[in-house]
């Protein structure tokens, strides 16, 4: 069985620069690079599925799913829920080091990578 790779839409493939502009609006480029890092991904043998909230609706899970046609971006499968994977890629996760100390700091000066709030 293939082990899975989970990515988020928005901020990880939909390079989002213009923000939410709701669910059926995606009509930013990619993240540069992406293409070939899913390609690469999936030739060397993992299972790639996108998770979005987005993909809630019906609404939501077309335009999801038209974005990655039309951009040329295959996947195995998309996803309101978080499927069970090896890893997530997410722009707005912060990695747990063991350390829970930290946290709350961590948590306060959080910003997204395409932010200028860094």
């Amino acid at each position: 069985m293939k082990k899975t790779v989970c990515f988020d839409f928005d901020g990880v493939i939909h390079s989002y620069t213009s923000g939410w502009q709701g669910e059926a609006a995606a009509n930013d480029p990619p993240v540069p690079g992406i293409v070939q890092a899913i390609r690469d991904i999936r030739e060397a043998g993992y299972k790639v599925v996108v998770h979005s909230t987005r993909c809630k609706s019906c609404q939501g899970l077309l335009t999801v799913n038209r974005y990655l046609r039309d951009n040329g971006i295959q996947v195995d499968g998309c996803s309101a829920e978080k499927p069970p994977a090896v890893v997530y890629i997410d722009d707005r996760a912060i990695c747990f080091d063991g350390d829970a100390v930290g946290l709350l700091e961590k948590i306060n000066t959080f910003s997204p990578w395409n932010t200028d709030c860094k």
